[in-house]
């Protein structure tokens, strides 16, 4: 379209030549308007005639009115490579020892950014889209690890369908607001051009406390509160203990009396077995045996 510029490519400038990867800078503007066709360029990058074995995504680039807020990342198999904290002009590496084999010269994205922004400007003057709609977010509350209490732990609030990529989300303990220890990723975006954000709070788990990930966004009427409090086991009352072993000493007894009777019952069963079996007799007795049987015969 006439009047719009394409980013410059701020390609990653590999330290490892062997590494062979495809990289794609895929332009985008994610703000409520229609747009029908994006610059888009492709970089493939060959080690010798093997084909590339990783992708590495060049954007997102993400600039909107509201705020003038602006993002910018890259990606690589999937997963976020890096951010550009527009705050501090620095480049954030999700994963250190990325750093270890690539670069990126921060002005490129500054650079990416206020083209982005002169193209919405230009796209806003010169057209009359409607605004897209703004989706409802989803949102959970888990726990990092298994939750221990009196260990300390990582409390995650997971926004998802994000659209737009304008949100608030802020922390409560107890229903007071709590200002630190707070961190958040930049906006991840999805295949269907939504967008998905983790909120982390670090926490002591006690009995006593409990949390509120507080999200506020266009799509809601009212800022949707997730709460989440610590799933201990009740501990058992002293009545109940006492029953308990009540119960199992109860059932000890009972097993003692039965193994005692079912005992003397084999005894007794062996001794009235050996008092009927019949006496062996001797020599003598047999031959006085026979003399009685001869005579009653005669």
């Amino acid at each position: 379209q006439a009047g719009l510029e394409l980013p410059s490519s701020g390609l990653v400038m590999l330290k490892e030549p062997l590494l062979t990867f495809l990289c794609l800078l895929v332009y985008e503007d994610f703000f409520p308007l229609s747009i029908s066709h994006l610059p888009t360029l492709i970089f493939i990058l060959w080690n010798g005639h093997s084909p590339a074995d990783h992708v590495g995504t060049y954007g997102t680039n993400i600039y909107q009115t509201y705020g003038d807020y602006g993002q910018f990342t890259y990606e690589f198999d999937g997963d976020e490579l890096f951010y550009v904290d527009l705050e501090k002009k620095e480049t954030v590496w999700r994963q250190p020892e990325f750093s270890k084999f690539a670069t990126f010269e921060v002005q490129k994205a500054l650079r990416n950014l206020v083209v982005v922004k002169k193209n919405l400007d230009t796209l806003i003057k010169n057209s009359n889209f409607t605004p897209a709609t703004n989706e409802i977010p989803e949102v959970v509350v888990f726990p990092k690890s298994p939750v221990i209490l009196g260990i300390p732990n990582t409390l995650i609030c997971l926004v998802d369908n994000i659209f737009p990529p304008v949100i608030n989300i802020t922390w409560f303990c107890n229903g007071h607001l709590v200002p630190e220890g707070i961190s958040e990723t930049t906006f991840y975006p999805k295949s269907d051009h939504s967008f998905l954000k983790f909120s982390y709070l670090t926490f002591l788990p006690s009995t006593e406390d409990f949390y509120d990930c507080n999200v506020e966004h266009w799509g809601l009427e009212e800022p949707l509160l997730k709460h989440w409090e610590p799933e201990v086991p009740t501990p058992m009352s002293e009545l109940t203990e006492t029953v308990v072993c009540a119960l199992g000493l109860a059932l000890g007894l009972m097993g003692v009396v039965m193994g005692t009777i079912l005992i003397i019952r084999v005894l007794h069963s062996r001794g009235i077995s050996s008092h009927h079996r019949p006496r062996k007799q001797t020599g003598k007795d047999a031959d006085m045996s026979y003399l009685e049987q001869c005579h009653w015969r005669s």
